[in-house]
């Protein structure tokens, strides 16, 4: 027999929902393969292709199979979600498969995309048509490719979760990714409120299908809910496997009752308590940095930052709010658009002043987002948040957050460049790519200046929104998390356990 060869394709599920409606049940088309194809002639199938090593990844390969079998582009669709890789063999057609799911809603012409009018098949396919996803089948009756029901599955969650538990994790990925106004860890919270609401939905009964279907909904709020913030959120998901696993071995093996699950959730309940605890032990951390480094005197500590971050905050809070409190801060922040979270930080770091214990003479000014080298002149700490921590120490934080670190390095030389962060921000895998968001949030604050509806206005500009970039570990001096000081060695080590633990709960998915 000869050796199989080994394939990595990218396929692409397209959905229509009614009237653009994502709570309502959709259709999925599926593209019968033409005569002229090498594999799987006449059969149905999404869309399909190899990944090539000119691919930046397997999604960039998915956009592109889509604009050259279907004419369609971003114009006409958006991403719906991605599904967890998997690989089986064909020994008929001499391949090892390795499949990697994706789904996109086909935007109505309400949407301004094209519609089902705008899909135009090249000669890869005869035809297509339009199926109820809970009806496709691999049992040969769907006339479809092998494992198209185990590919569908992993984009269309209903087929196993059941309806109500689709349905709340459905609401619960679209209530992420919409949510601009959480930082991280605030996010990662309400991901664990969806969780657990999931979780009581899924039907109890035949325990190992259970625990396979509550590690799959915790994968799809990792990588779906809002990936370039899911580093705290696959945390907290890992977390929460870790105490149910714990459960699960104390019980019989065969059928799970309702009240076990619910003693699992009441103790999933508890760590979200015990979760908060971590921002206290920040701000000790962060206040034993300045006595550390700054002497105690009459001359105000100079901190520059950006952005909304909930660790920030709470560890300035905790300075000023203590009796001991020895340091004045001299605040001074970025007003970050397009959001403006920073102006919302000062308006609450304002509000600690008018009930903080400590009567240091703690100033606040704010500046725009160009003026980061004057902010930075004489600046002592310029403090970074984290959304995402990869595995080397490079830090993923608001757009702003890289000019501000070489600003206040090139006006500062002396200054330390401080990142306030806990430990579930530390991902070890490939961090996603660049967010995208939606340009009427910059327009929006334009608008109110110029007419840009006018024949003057902005219609042939692109107007790019990305909220993330990344700051390099060598810009860094310093990690302050809940266990206090670390360096980019204690960062690799965490992101080792984490690895570790993500692949013991999901890699049999």
């Amino acid at each position: 027999m000869s050796q199989l060869k080994k394939s990595a394709v990218a396929v692409s599920f397209i959905f229509k929902f009614p009237d653009g409606n994502v709570s309502r049940r959709p259709q999925v088309a599926l593209f019968r393969r033409s005569g002229e194809v090498n594999t799987y002639r006449h059969k149905y199938a999404p869309i399909s292709g190899g990944v090539e090593v000119t691919d930046a990844n397997p999604l960039a390969t998915a956009w592109r199979e889509l604009r050259e079998e279907t004419t369609l582009t971003s114009t006409s669709l958006r991403l719906f979600r991605q599904g967890k890789p998997y690989s089986f063999t064909d020994a008929e057609v001499g391949r090892i498969w390795t499949i990697n799911p994706f789904s996109f809603i086909l935007k109505s012409h309400q949407e301004g995309g094209l519609g089902v009018e705008g899909i135009k098949i090249d000669w890869e396919h005869e035809g297509y048509e339009w199926f109820d996803p809970d009806e496709v089948t691999d049992d040969g009756s769907s006339q479809g490719v092998p494992r198209l029901k185990e590919s569908l599955r992993r984009v269309w969650f209903d087929i196993d979760l059941g309806k109500d538990a689709g349905s709340a994790l459905a609401a619960g990925l679209r209530a992420l990714q919409g949510d601009h106004e959480s930082g991280a860890r605030q996010l990662a919270s309400k991901a664990l409120d969806i969780y657990l609401d999931v979780i009581s939905k899924v039907a109890a009964g035949d325990r190992d299908a259970w625990w396979k279907n509550v590690r799959f909904a915790g994968w799809h709020l990792w990588k779906n809910g809002r990936e370039s913030m899911g580093a705290p959120i696959l945390s907290v998901i890992l977390s929460s496997l870790d105490i149910i696993e714990k459960k699960l071995q104390l019980l019989p093996h065969g059928t799970l009752s309702k009240d076990a699950i619910e003693q699992a959730c009441s103790s999933i309940k508890h760590f979200g308590r015990t979760r908060q605890q971590s921002g206290s032990k920040i701000g000790n951390a962060f206040a034993s940095f300045l006595n550390q480094h700054f002497p105690i005197n009459d001359e105000p500590v100079k901190i520059v930052t950006l952005s909304s971050s909930s660790t920030i905050t709470s560890s300035i809070s905790h300075i000023l709010s203590s009796a001991s409190a020895s340091h004045p801060l001299d605040i001074h922040i970025l007003e970050s658009r397009p959001l403006f979270e920073g102006v919302k930080v000062a308006q609450r770091i304002s509000s600690l002043l008018q009930t903080a214990k400590s009567n240091n003479a703690t100033t606040i000014t704010l500046h725009t987002d160009a003026s980061a080298a004057l902010a930075s002149q004489n600046a002592h700490v310029l403090l970074l948040g984290a959304d995402l921590i990869d595995k080397s120490g490079n830090v993923s934080n608001k757009t702003g957050s890289l000019p501000a670190v070489l600003a206040a390095r090139h006006v500062s030389p002396k200054v330390k460049v401080v990142v306030l962060s806990e430990k579930e921000k530390i991902l070890p895998f490939e961090p996603p790519g660049h967010e995208e968001n939606d340009s009427e949030e910059l327009v929006r604050v334009w608008g109110e200046v110029f007419d840009l509806g006018s024949e003057t206005g902005l219609q042939d500009v692109n107007i790019k929104n990305v909220y993330f970039e990344w700051v390099p570990a060598n810009l860094i001096d310093v990690y302050l998390t809940e266990d206090g000081v670390e360096g980019t060695e204690d960062v690799e080590r965490w992101a080792g356990e984490v690895q570790q633990k993500a692949s013991h709960f999901f890699d049999d998915l």
